[in-house]
């Protein structure tokens, strides 16, 4: 009977989730029409202003209907001193789908509206895909090593796509977040890349390196996130079920100094300094989770 009631719990979630985001991405859909037509930039740039209402109000209602479908307990560490009116580069680790809600309940208001890197081919996901451009959210084609081997023309091209996008950024503040490790922790993942962490797999300094190299003097703070389910990564059906109970958020706040600061693409000096820094980071963090798993 217990099993039942969660699943009927996660069918009304769902639902909730599904209508909450069609209405408010229809009211988006529809002042980004207004802003694309009016011929002065004034108007468009309030138009700009209302899309970021409509998106937080969003994430409001979504995390309202966290609340009243479930209880979570969130032990949360180091909050403290963060602003709104600052600008962020956030990072961090990544565990399952459930990560993205999770972060967007605990830093909702707290900093400015989180804005993802997103890869090209997903502007065609129905419904969100337009809805992330019409937000802003840069979309990247990142080019691999080889591919660059074949058209060395192109080497540079990451950082001009990646400064182009951040120009967006300069008149508002925003949280850039980028999930490092390029894609979800699995065991599999870590022994097939022999990551030297127990709890992540390697993470890739490429993108926020870019971004650094793109608006680094812009930037106020790194915020490095670290999240923990006591029970193990959960499925995001298990998380609209009721079946999360806990979830463990830590966060570091690290000033963006002169050393973290350079040309990504064309300093190789610069780029083993900062691939340092990161793997440092992330030695830390690996030891933070080993400590969360030993309390178990």
């Amino acid at each position: 009977m217990r099993s039942v009631l969660y699943e009927i719990r996660g069918v009304f979630s769902l639902l909730y989730l599904v209508v909450n985001t069609v209405f408010w991405v229809s009211l988006l859909y529809t002042v980004t029409l207004l802003r694309l037509t009016l011929p002065f930039s004034i108007g468009r740039k309030l138009c700009g202003k209302v899309a970021i209402w409509i998106a937080e109000s969003w994430i409001c209602f979504n995390n309202a209907g966290l609340v009243l479908t479930r209880k979570i307990e969130f032990d949360l560490t180091g909050l403290e001193q963060l602003d709104r009116r600052a600008w962020y580069l956030v990072i961090s680790n990544h565990q399952c789908g459930v990560d993205i809600p999770v972060l967007q309940k605990v830093l909702y208001h707290r900093i400015p509206f989180l804005k993802f890197f997103i890869k090209k081919e997903l502007i065609w996901v129905p419904l969100l895909g337009l809805a992330w451009w019409a937000l802003d959210f840069p979309f990247m084609k990142r080019y691999s090593n080889d591919f660059l081997r074949k058209h060395p023309h192109l080497k540079g091209k990451d950082l001009d796509i990646t400064r182009k996008a951040c120009e967006k950024f300069r008149d508002n503040p925003v949280s850039i977040m980028n999930f490092i490790e390029g894609t979800r922790f699995a065991e599999a993942k870590r022994d097939a890349q022999n990551s030297p962490y127990r709890h992540l797999l390697r993470p890739k300094a490429g993108g926020i390196g870019f971004v650094l190299s793109a608006m680094g003097d812009q930037l106020s703070f790194i915020l490095d996130i670290t999240i923990f389910y006591p029970a193990g990564a959960p499925g995001f059906w298990s998380f609209l079920c009721g079946r999360v109970k806990r979830v463990e958020v830590h966060v570091e706040k690290h000033p963006i100094t002169p050393t973290l600061l350079g040309d990504y693409s064309r300093d190789e000096q610069y780029r083993i300094r900062f691939q340092n820094w990161l793997n440092d980071l992330w030695a830390e963090k690996d030891e933070r989770l080993r400590q969360a798993n030993s309390q178990l």
